[in-house]
């Protein structure tokens, strides 16, 4: 590989929004409206599924851990482009592109397991619904939470630590608003073969599978209700996973696009508008179709509510 200049960085330039300055307020207050409703919504599913002894179930199980890995998600990005926006220095060090590019892989591919446990739930629950509570114990439901964050914290480790061995020269801008990964390999002046090696072996198994695994649960979902339900209870199940693959094709599609099968064409505005969706519109977005729109949130809300009503 050609070197480059030897000048080694300690920050670089995060350049992926390019907003006018007349509207820079206007776009500052529209997302920190996004987080903050990101947080709060996330926040009100997991409280209500630990209050709430009737969501203590397998799919609000992993439902809790999806709000928690979408709260996380988005408080890497969103608290560093606000303070960017704010400020107007693009700059984040060394250091702490490196962290937030670790916790970014940690919460996401956290998400990328979650929605396939959750597939597969939705599939054994119409599928085999008198076998559920066997196949979908407890002890099982622990397990796959346990090993799925093992599993992510040391994938993304490996990772960072791969990273961690290039060296970085002079040119230090990324365009992005959030330190990605493509985009800083791009910037490297020593031999990044084995880190794409990696890139493409395991980010086949953490995203592809992952999502191939969906497809089937639904193809199966779907083929078992058409035998055998009525058109009511078809219509219902077609409403339930139109949501849920929605946002898994908004997740996954962006991802995939971009890191696994990324056009040769690809302009900036493009890249940083699909990073977009999947950094700060999926994690806004699930709480209100996996949840808020759910009647045993709504029911679990009530039953909170009334209780603290009753104690005050």
């Amino acid at each position: 590989m050609i070197m480059k200049n030897q000048t080694i960085v300690s920050k670089f330039l995060l350049l992926g929004l390019h907003i006018p300055s007349e509207h820079q307020h206007l776009f500052y207050a529209l997302f920190l409206a996004i987080y903050l409703t990101t947080i709060l919504g996330n926040l009100i599913i997991i409280i209500l599924i630990l209050l709430d002894s009737h969501l203590h179930t397998p799919m609000y199980l992993f439902l809790s851990n999806l709000s928690f890995s979408d709260l996380c998600f988005s408080s890497v990005t969103m608290p560093k482009l606000l303070q960017n926006m704010q400020s107007q220095d693009p700059s984040i060090s060394y250091a702490g592109c490196l962290t937030q590019m670790y916790f970014l892989m940690v919460f996401g591919d956290m998400e990328s397991f979650l929605l396939v446990v959750m597939a597969y739930d939705r599939y054994v629950a119409i599928c085999f619904p008198l076998h559920y509570t066997n196949i979908m114990n407890l002890k099982l439901c622990v397990c796959l939470m346990v090993l799925f964050w093992v599993l992510t914290v040391l994938y993304s480790l490996l990772h960072i630590l791969l990273l961690a061995r290039l060296s970085f020269c002079e040119d230090n801008v990324i365009p992005q608003f959030f330190c990605d990964m493509s985009a800083l390999l791009k910037l490297a002046c020593s031999d990044i073969y084995i880190n794409e090696l990696m890139i493409f072996i395991l980010g086949g198994l953490v995203i592809v599978i992952p999502f191939l695994l969906i497809v089937v649960s639904y193809v199966q979902i779907v083929s078992s209700i058409l035998k055998l339900s009525s058109a009511r209870v078809i219509y219902k199940v077609f409403s339930t996973c139109g949501s849920h693959l929605s946002v898994v094709s908004l997740f996954y599609g962006t991802i995939i696009g971009l890191y696994i099968f990324p056009a040769a064409n690809n302009s900036t505005v493009k890249e940083t508008a699909m990073a977009m969706m999947y950094t700060v519109v999926t994690p806004l977005l699930n709480p209100f179709i996996y949840s808020l729109r759910n009647r045993d949130i709504k029911e679990a809300l009530i039953r909170v509510l009334c209780k603290k009503k009753i104690s005050l």
